[in-house]
């Protein structure tokens, strides 16, 4: 009777929670992105603006000596090059303000080289204001580039005066046009040229201050690197970690900008820059690459943790041309019709262990089918097992995968394989080495009700935050029909047995900076 007192007697409380604390997260593993670099790393793409002095003199490299009444793009409109990008699906666009001729696409008040000077607007225009006033009305990001190397400025040779006279202008672009995403820099300058040190330090300092929000692209960051090529080719291992103090801007081996390094202590996540043409500027002698050809190169970047920086050059009227908008289009809807099903989205996921138990939804193994980086799976600790198990709950048909990493915890995998189920037993897809934001690797068509996403190596913990199985129907790996050999092939090196009848800037991408 006293113990069925004492029952009742605890049951008239409110219940109180018993179950056990809540799991943390794992620790991040260093390095890991500012907030900067994270805004900047997340979305896909961006697309560059080559226009100015060039665009009218037919050339790629101005001499700095065009007279500036050939400037005269007399139908310019900004809000068309914002609307085509965004149409497209880019959410940021760079302009080429001032490149290597030292004309300026805004009234400079360190220069008459600019187009106060031209008869566009009898002098009063500012492409760089029209600009940035139609990116900001469509919520796109706005990045600017101002090329050291001026071939027109009568200082340039001359250390102090000239970083004076560059400091000046980078400073009238980063406080005359509201808020600038990324200041793109490099270190380009053609043989034969004066001699000039450039006082990066004090540049990216004055950036910091001037604009704390953006994030600095050179060679070597320091905030965004440049990936070694203009091709828009990543290495099929492809780090967000790198040592800035092993690279040097104008001289860094084009391996380690490609790759990154898996020691590295700086977080310096990869941009992929490539022409849509095979320029930089517009030539009305030039046509774009297909939507096939920018499929592929959007494997090869953004399927390898990198941003992909496509150039878009307006015509000589100041619009971006209609072939060129057709090519995006197309691009765009290559896209759409790829991604936009995840053939896993139904699956049934399970993990070899889940960090807090299995009953921990805060690391779920199912978490990986939403997007976004902030949910993710979570292994246990201490274990030697990293593998997910998925059951589509019917047979399906794929050759492409999507994996990510949620980087804000730091970039861990460094290889992986992935699995099917046959009649056969487990039958090995692909493998690669290093996710980072996204990856993306193709192999010949498969059939599989199951799979396993299997990490064989990692610098900590493995962190997943999406998985994705899609079908491509277009591209060229996507048609060849399955082989004995499949299960043992690379997708990545499978690629690159591929040739393809492109123009010769592919095979051997024009230096514009």
């Amino acid at each position: 009777m006293r113990f069925l007192i004492l029952i009742l007697f605890l049951l008239s409380f409110p219940l109180l929670s018993f179950s056990a604390p809540r799991k943390p997260p794992p620790l991040p593993i260093l390095p890991i992105p500012s907030a900067s670099q994270l805004q900047w790393q997340l979305p896909p793409m961006a697309i560059f603006f080559h226009f100015g002095m060039n665009t009218f003199t037919d050339s790629e490299w101005g001499s700095g000596h065009a007279d500036p009444s050939v400037f005269n793009p007399t139908l310019l409109d900004a809000s068309q090059w914002i609307r085509v990008a965004k149409d497209a699906g880019f959410s940021r666009v760079i302009l080429t303000a001032k490149h290597h001729d030292g004309f300026c696409l805004w009234p400079s008040e360190y220069t008459d080289y600019s187009v106060k000077a031209s008869p566009w607007k009898n002098g009063s225009g500012d492409v760089v204001a029209e600009l940035a006033a139609a990116a900001k009305e469509s919520g796109i990001a706005l990045g600017l580039y101002l090329s050291p190397w001026d071939r027109h400025e009568a200082s340039y040779g001359k250390t102090m005066e000239y970083n004076e006279f560059y400091m000046g202008q980078m400073t009238e672009l980063l406080t005359r046009y509201g808020e600038i995403k990324e200041v793109f820099l490099d270190g380009a300058k053609g043989e034969g040229e004066k001699d000039m040190e450039y006082f990066f330090d004090s540049w990216f300092s004055l950036i910091h201050q001037l604009q704390p929000g953006a994030v600095i692209f050179s060679d070597v960051g320091p905030d965004t690197r440049w990936i070694g090529d203009e091709a828009g080719v990543a290495g099929s291992t492809c780090w967000s970690l790198f040592n800035r103090s092993n690279a040097k801007i104008g001289d860094t081996d084009s391996r380690y900008a490609q790759e990154g390094d898996e020691l590295g202590h700086d977080w310096l996540p990869p941009e992929c820059d490539v022409s849509i043409r095979p320029g930089w500027f517009w030539h009305a002698s030039e046509i774009p690459k297909s939507p096939l050809k920018l499929l592929d190169i959007y494997y090869k970047s953004v399927g390898r943790n990198c941003l992909l920086l496509l150039n878009v050059p307006p015509n000589s009227s100041g619009l971006i041309s209609s072939e060129d908008i057709e090519v995006l289009q197309g691009f765009k809807e290559l896209r759409r019709s790829i991604f936009s099903n995840n053939l896993a989205k139904n699956a049934i996921v399970n993990a070899s262990s889940t960090r807090g138990g299995y009953g921990n939804s805060q690391f779920s193994p199912q978490n990986v089918l939403g997007e976004g980086i902030y949910t993710y799976w979570a292994p246990e600790e201490k274990q030697s097992n990293w593998t997910l198990y998925l059951d589509f709950q019917e047979t399906v048909s794929f050759n492409v995968l999507q994996v990510q990493e949620p980087i804000h915890m730091g970039q861990r995998i460094v290889e992986f394989h992935v699995e099917i189920l046959s009649k056969y037993g487990w039958k090995r897809v692909t493998n690669g080495s290093t996710v980072g934001h996204q990856r993306l690797l193709q192999f010949p068509t498969v059939e599989s009700r199951y799979l396993k996403f299997v990490v064989d190596k990692s610098r900590a913990d493995p962190l997943i935050s999406y998985l994705g199985i899609y079908k491509d129907q277009f591209s060229v790996l996507g048609n060849i029909p399955n082989a004995t050999s499949w299960n043992y092939v690379n997708g990545s090196q499978v690629l690159k047995q591929i040739t393809h009848n492109h123009s010769q800037i592919e095979t051997a991408p024009v230096q514009y900076m």
